[in-house]
């Protein structure tokens, strides 16, 4: 009776191109993407609107970076720290230059000499630094042996293992150790310390005196009679000194690395059943890496020119003296104090190359742990 025609009528009106609208399409109210005439998604072609002409199609536009305007406050403190910055290394060119050109007479006379010859007669001509140089690093090597395990240990207890209400008083007595003039400390090595390190000195040389570093010319180890005088103003005693005096610093700049350890890898590692010493092993002490070299090297320069304390204990000679625990010492800094009164215009000139010398060994160490700090960031490396 006419059904399949109306059928087939029907169907061909909903076909495309037919003249039924697009919006009679079955499958244009459906969940799938519409199709244009390409082909092609509306997203993908919304994707592709953003792309420049010879874009590759695989790549995603570069994300912009945000800029924003300098204001006149960011500029001026950008300048004070360029100007500062500059200032200090202007200041560090002009010290050595100053002590370059006042020690150009003495460094004529001598030449390479300067840096081999151990004797100290500027009026003849007959001067170096061997001697006061060995002594230097000596008493320094001491002062860091000492002074670093000592450092390290306060800090990582102030940190991490006294009671909240304990560290404030902690990190105040630290710091008042570092305001301690010098002085003061030379006096209690020369008249206190001393006295009490002389059976240390002569256990030291009784047993480990086969290795040359604590071997002492003329000391009698069986002998409970033998003069104590062989073991004071010793480079030992001197070290001692020097490593209280700059441990408060090395601790001060420990301190403040290990306490910006993050909070959430302590946490993580205690959650996994580590102790405080396995935390403290894994979380803190790879973290503060930069910190302990930091502070390592800062108290190491200052070693390199401490002046009062160790010119109040040591008792100078001019050889090469490799015994630490042997008396007599030297040091660039206490040489310069002691000749700076008496000192010709040729003497002082001397005294001004041994300076020089001062100067450019403490800007090698610093330098030098610049580049060893730069290489080992802070939390770099965790085992947490």
């Amino acid at each position: 009776m006419g059904g399949p025609h109306v059928a087939s009528a029907q169907k061909e009106s909903g076909r495309p191109g037919s003249d039924g609208s697009e919006s009679d399409r079955p499958d244009s109210a459906g969940p799938g993407p519409v199709v244009r005439e390409t082909g092609a998604p509306e997203s993908g072609r919304q994707a592709s609107a953003g792309r420049g002409p010879g874009t590759p199609e695989s790549e995603e536009p570069a994300p912009r970076r945000p800029h924003a305007a300098r204001g006149f406050g960011d500029r001026v403190f950008r300048y004070q720290l360029t100007a500062s910055g500059v200032v200090v290394l202007a200041i560090m060119a002009g010290v050595g230059l100053f002590l370059l050109l006042r020690a150009g007479q003495a460094l004529r006379a001598t030449g390479f000499s300067f840096l081999t010859t151990a004797q100290w007669q500027p009026d003849v001509h007959h001067f170096g630094i061997a001697a006061v140089l060995t002594g230097t690093l000596l008493i320094a090597g001491v002062a860091v042996t000492l002074s670093v395990p000592l450092a390290v240990g306060t800090a990582l207890f102030i940190s991490d293992v006294a009671p909240r209400g304990l560290r404030r008083t902690l990190v105040t007595m630290v710091d008042l150790m570092a305001a301690v003039p010098s002085v003061v400390y030379g006096l209690w090595g020369l008249f206190f310390l001393q006295q009490h390190v002389i059976g240390l000195s002569r256990w030291l040389s009784s047993w480990l005196g086969w290795i040359p570093l604590f071997t002492v010319d003329g000391a009698q180890p069986g002998e409970p009679l033998a003069s104590d005088s062989v073991y004071t103003a010793s480079t030992f005693v001197a070290g001692i000194v020097v490593a209280l005096m700059v441990a408060p610093i090395q601790c001060s700049v420990m301190r403040e690395v290990f306490a910006q350890a993050p909070a959430g890898e302590r946490e993580g590692a205690y959650a996994l059943g580590a102790t405080r010493w396995g935390m403290i092993r894994a979380v803190v002490l790879p973290y503060g890496k930069a910190g302990i070299i930091g502070g390592t090297m800062l108290g190491l320069g200052r070693a390199l020119g401490e002046t009062i304390a160790v010119y109040l204990i040591i008792s100078p000679v001019f050889t090469i003296q490799p015994h630490i625990l042997q008396t007599g010492s030297n040091s660039v800094s206490s040489l310069i104090a002691l000749h700076y009164g008496d000192a010709s215009t040729f003497g002082m000139s001397a005294l001004m190359a041994a300076g020089l010398a001062l100067f450019l060994l403490t800007l090698a160490v610093n330098f030098t742990a610049s580049s060893v700090v730069a290489r080992s960031r802070s939390g770099a490396q965790s085992e947490a």
